[in-house]
Parts: C-alpha cells; structure tokens; sequence
C-alpha cells in the first residue's frame, strides 16, 4: 500500500515539474510516507525526522512533509514533536500534496490534511473523507517498469482487536471494476508483465452496479484475457472470504499465480476470539483443505503474532502444531505490541513477557523454516519458468557497498527471480534476462530460496548452481493486518523484487 501511494503522489509532483533527487541535502522537498502498524515504524520516522531538522535549520525554505498512515493516526502530535514539518497528510488526502507544498511556499504556514476519524461521524461521511487516489503513473517511478501494484479497494471492516488499519485506512470502499481493468491495460501497454491486485483484504471485494455484482474471481477473470500480461497476483486474503469461486479461478485462469497469502494469525480459537479474528481454526483448516484440493502444488503462505494478550503456553503451542501441520510456504512472525486506538490497547493487557515473546518467535521461525526448506527440496531437478526481477539479494548488498558486481568471465551477474508459485529462485545470468521470463534449472534448495542454472544450449541443465539464499522471504510486507507487530530481522524482501513495502 505505502509502496504505491508513494509512486502515485512522486506522478502527480512530476507532472507539476518536480523531480526525483538524489538526497535531503540536494532536495527542495522531503516527505515521509509512514506506517502506524507497529511502534517500530512510527520511531524510524521520529528518528528519520530529527536527521533533516539540522537541514530543515540550515534551509528554512526547505519542505518537510509527513505522509500516511501515521500522518492520520497522530496529526496533532506530529507537529508537537516535529514542528519543523510543513504538511501533514493522511493517505485519504494525498492527492493533496501538490497544492498543499504550493501553499506552503506562498506563505500560508504548516498545512494539516487528514480525514474524518471512524468515530467523528457515520460510515458514509468518514468513507467520503477518505477520498480514492489512483492517477495515471509514470513508468520511470515504478520500482521495477515489468510489475505493478493496481488498488482494488481502500478502507478495512474487519475491526480486528490488534488492527489500526481500519482507523488510519478508512472504510472499505471498493473501486469500480472498469477503472481497475482500465489501469491494468495501460500499465501493460508501459510494458508491465506482471501485476498484483492490493487490498487490506483483497478477496472482500465486491462492486455492485446495475443489479450487477463483481467479484474478485470475476476481476482476474478480466485481467487473465488481456494480451500482453504474462502474471497476475493478489494479497492480502482473509480465510472466510476465500471462496470456491475465487480458488477456482486461481486454478483454471493461466495467468493467475498459484500463490496465495492467507494469514491465520494464530493457531488457538481462545486467541482468535480474543484477536476478533472472525473465524475458528476448524473454518481456517476447512478453507485450507478445499484450497488443496483444487491446487495442490499451490504455495500457501501466513502471518502469526506471538505473544497476544493473555497467551498462555498451551495456546502459543496450538500454534506451533498449526505451522507444522500445514506447512506454509512462509510466515511472516511477529511479537505483539500494543497499538493506541485498537481494541486490544484499550481493553486488553499486554501481559506476556518480552522475553517470553522472543523465545516463542524464536521457536516459531524455526518450525517455519523446517517448513519452508521443505516445500522447497521437491523443486530439486525440476525446471521452472522464472520472472526475472533483478539482481540477487547477495549482489544487490555488493552494488549498495559500492563494490565491484562481480561479473564472472562471461559478463553475469547473480540474478534472482520468482516462480508461478512464488518460490524465490537465483542464478547466475547475463543482466539483459531482467524483466523476462527464462526456464531455469533447479539445483539445490534452501529454506528462503532455491538456486539453479540456465539450461545449455542444447536443452540439458548446467550443473553449476548458483550460491543458495538463505535469508530471505518471498511475503509481501504491507499492511497485512498484523496491525500491532514487531518484524524478525529474517523477515526481510528479496533485494530488486517490485513487492516491498
């Protein structure tokens, strides 16, 4: 989400003449775009924000803005311990910017724009003050120019206990499904392959219109008949909305990746009632069967909080017989931390210990990593068709440290791509593969990734592999509805993929 609100509002300042600079001190305007998901977040901004006061004071018509999420939870606070910043926008209102930085620097002071609070009005009036943004982009700005975010809906009404969302996102409000597949065939013909459908719970979407109503399944039904798009993605789901219908079209729709991220935050009914989570593990476990059955090499992937209020030992190790159990792809994990303006801050007691907290993580991630490596031994002599997205994490480190790219004799590099079923492949690869679609050879697996070879000309597969990667994970962080968690250092996205928060 914060991903693609950033491209939008970087579109619309270029189309008013701005341009993209190459740090603070060399910009005219420095924004924020911020999360509220976890305190952690919240204090990289605080901290990111002391660093440009010192430029802010050298510059006094330079513009400091705050964006997004946290903008729209702390406006007021924002500016009690940051006054040096200009604008403060919440992401209802970014299409704002451009004439708010205009009045800041015609004189008219800090600017303030957010939306109404849920609890300022009725679900129509805050749902209208949570205004849709979705201008036409600019190529140039996109993370990778062959994969694109596309917005199917703003606004969450799932109220989970944990969850701040629904507070900083609005209402769940739908866009119309002619301006989604609208945007879907301009992006294809900038030459994007792959696009992934965004929503806090994506496959809640429904759009009613002339006694007509379209659904997700009916969405991928419209993106899957335009030529040119090779791949078609969607996150985040909720279990109860995943329905025969939408895994159907996963399974029979080409261009629909085998991938589904369905986070079930826990493995104890205790714990999910107390989360409002809306489901028993017997429904999540029904929906994971019927999933299976129709695709049974789909990749399944989850979010779990460790810690939540009142988490006892025997219900912390429900959730580990869960991760074991159905032995997800990945798992995002997470230790619980209390989020002011969510049920759980209010009525609730944080009252596991951190300590507590880091050794369930701890123990968790090890079940999930037994997991991962091994749904990814089977691929071991297969050959996969892979997208590739850029250069390998390992690389990508050795670019940023300004190191040499370590080119071997024959001009390649250590490329890294993803499968139809979202595994995370790297081999070695002449850099003008990036953006295209090549058959490799899988020939070794670790937990996070698997490597391989191009095959030889002749068709046989190189028995040269490339390094395995080891830590890295193929979820994408955004909002997730893990509305009040701490990240694990492993939860990191692979270097060069379009999908990062």
């Amino acid at each position: 989400m914060n991903v693609l609100d950033s491209e939008l509002v970087v579109a619309a300042l270029r189309r008013q003449g701005w341009q993209m600079a190459q740090s603070p001190a060399d910009a005219d305007a420095v924004f924020y775009n911020t999360c509220s998901v976890r305190q952690h977040a919240e204090d990289k901004v605080y901290s990111a924000l002391g660093r440009v006061r010192a430029e802010k004071a050298k510059r006094p018509e330079l513009v400091v803005g705050v964006l997004g999420c946290m903008a729209q939870k702390d406006q007021e606070l924002v500016r009690k311990r940051a006054p040096w910043v200009d604008l403060v926008v919440g992401p209802g209102q970014l299409h704002r910017v451009p004439s708010l930085i205009d009045g800041v620097l015609a004189g008219s002071g800090p600017q303030i724009e957010v939306s109404l609070d849920r609890a300022a009005g009725s679900r129509e009036s805050v749902a209208r003050s949570f205004e849709s943004y979705d201008p036409d982009r600019d190529p140039e700005m996109r993370p990778t120019p062959f994969q694109a975010f596309i917005r199917t809906q703003t606004g969450c009404d799932k109220f989970c206990a944990f969850c701040v969302v629904p507070r900083v996102r609005g209402p769940e409000q739908a866009r119309p499904p002619a301006a989604i597949l609208a945007e879907a065939k301009k992006l294809v013909d900038e030459g994007c392959r792959e696009i992934t459908l965004i929503g806090q719970t994506v496959n809640s979407y429904r759009w009613t219109e002339g006694g007509r109503t379209t659904r997700l399944a009916d969405l991928l039904v419209g993106l899957d008949a335009i030529d040119g798009l090779d791949r078609i993605r969607f996150v985040t789901n909720y279990p109860r909305d995943m329905t025969d219908e939408l895994i159907h079209a996963v399974r029979d729709l080409p261009k629909v990746c085998h991938y589904l991220h369905v986070p079930a935050q826990h493995g104890s009914d205790d714990v999910l009632k107390r989360m409002k989570r809306g489901y028993t593990i017997g429904e999540y476990l029904e929906m994971h069967g019927r999933l299976m059955e129709a695709i049974p090499h789909a990749a399944v992937t989850s979010d779990f909080i460790v810690g939540f209020c009142g988490e006892t030992d025997d219900e912390f190790q429900l959730m580990l017989d869960l991760v074991q159990k159905l032995q997800f792809k990945n798992s995002f994990i997470f230790k619980y931390s209390p989020r002011p303006g969510t049920k759980a801050f209010q009525r609730q007691p944080d009252d596991v210990p951190e300590d507590v907290k880091k050794a369930r993580h701890r123990l968790l991630l090890d079940a999930q990593t037994e997991a991962s490596l091994a749904g990814n031994l089977p691929l071991v002599g297969s050959r996969q068709q892979v997208l590739v997205e850029g250069l390998s994490r390992r690389d990508e480190k050795r670019a940023a440290a300004g190191e040499a790219e370590a080119e071997t004799a024959d001009g390649t590099v250590q490329l890294s791509g993803r499968t139809m079923c979202d595994r995370i492949v790297v081999f070695d690869a002449p850099r003008r593969l990036i953006g295209r679609i090549v058959d490799v050879d899988i020939l070794a697996a670790g937990p996070w990734a698997v490597s391989g070879a191009l095959p030889l000309a002749g068709g046989e597969p190189s028995q040269l592999a490339a390094e395995p990667e080891v830590h890295t994970i193929s979820l994408l962080p955004v909002s997730r509805g893990n509305g009040a968690t701490e990240p694990t250092a492993a939860d990191q996205p692979q270097a060069g993929h379009a999908h990062h928060a």
